[in-house]
């Protein structure tokens, strides 16, 4: 069996092929078998993951730390990376393995992977192991969230649900089916305040209410994006009322070709205007009221004028102190 693609895909080129030889080889093969690299390699894989984390989340406590190295080492997800690997066509495997599909199961694809890095431990020392390890785990954490990873449904719909301030979801169970010794429970999951009701199947009570807690999760994100969507086509951002505002002293002021004042202040500013408005109109009326009174006068001074030179001149008026006429001397 060439060993050389796996190696390539490793990283790591072999000194001594019979370290690579004994991790491939299962107890069902021979009896130099891969079950001691495994207890090595899990040992160095649970210190290269815990370093890794440490030094990428610098803000997660240890609590958390250990959940995410947990989830990370644990045998589906061994079990994935195998797989990437093609890990299977490279095993070792006795008869009764090889006819019952042991080459695709994940405990020994998980255990062999393990197996290799211990054994390439012990053949580069720690430095080539932890290369190998790390360059298998940092594409996972690029694409895993921290906060999330290794919870269970149930843990993030609770942890969901507190931060929209919504009551806790309600569990029951509505049936159970098959034989006792292999019966499925069929749980139900209310979210009464979003009126959602799902149901999840398992084989345990504790396996429905993950199922069932799985699909609330989702409903909920779906519920809560759907009405955040319907409010933001029913309610107009301040940003956007602004910008009406603007568009409209805009239209305004092309409209006259000019600013106003009172366009320019405000309400403020056109009611201060309102008052000078009115008594130039007033001032305007009291201008016409005196040229027309005016016309008037001079009309009549007119009219007098013309009588006054067609009517005859009056007699005139004696007075006791006058001097008399010539034609009255005469006559004395």
């Amino acid at each position: 069996m060439d060993f050389k693609l796996l190696q390539d895909r490793l990283g790591h080129t072999f000194k001594d092929a019979a370290l690579l030889q004994q991790a491939l080889t299962h107890r069902s093969h021979s009896s130099v078998h891969n079950e001691r690299l495994e207890f090595l390699g899990d040992s160095v894989l649970n210190c290269v993951v815990a370093s890794l984390l440490f030094e990428r989340y610098v803000k997660i406590d240890e609590g958390d730390l250990s959940r995410l190295r947990a989830n990370l080492v644990k045998q589906q997800s061994l079990y994935e990376i195998a797989q990437r690997l093609e890990l299977s066509q490279f095993l070792r495997l006795g008869e009764g393995e090889l006819k019952s599909g042991g080459f695709r199961r994940p405990s020994i694809l998980a255990d062999t992977l393990e197996a290799l890095f211990g054994a390439i431990f012990l053949d580069g020392g720690f430095n080539a192991a932890r290369d190998v390890i790390r360059a298998l785990y940092i594409p996972i954490l690029d694409t895993v969230d921290p906060k999330t990873l290794g919870k269970d449904a149930k843990t993030l719909l609770q942890e969901y649900l507190q931060g929209k301030k919504i009551a806790l979801p309600q569990y029951n169970v509505v049936a159970t089916h098959g034989a006792a010794h292999n019966q499925e429970f069929e749980v139900e999951c209310l979210v009464p305040k979003l009126d959602i009701q799902v149901f999840g199947t398992g084989g345990s009570r504790r396996a429905g209410e993950q199922a069932a807690a799985k699909l609330a999760l989702e409903a909920v994100q779906n519920a809560l994006l759907k009405s955040t969507g319907a409010a933001r086509k029913t309610r107009p951002r301040a940003s956007q009322l602004k910008l009406a505002g603007i568009a409209t002293i805009q239209s305004e002021t092309s409209a006259t070709g000019s600013e106003t004042p009172a366009r320019k202040s405000g309400r403020a500013s056109a009611k201060t205007t309102e008052p000078k408005t009115e008594i130039d109109d007033r001032t305007i009326e009291g201008n016409q009221t005196r040229l027309d009174l005016k016309s008037e006068s001079e009309s009549e001074a007119d009219a007098d004028s013309r009588v006054a030179e067609k009517s005859p001149a009056p007699p005139a008026s004696e007075d006791k102190g006058a001097s008399p006429s010539p034609s009255q001397t005469k006559t004395a």
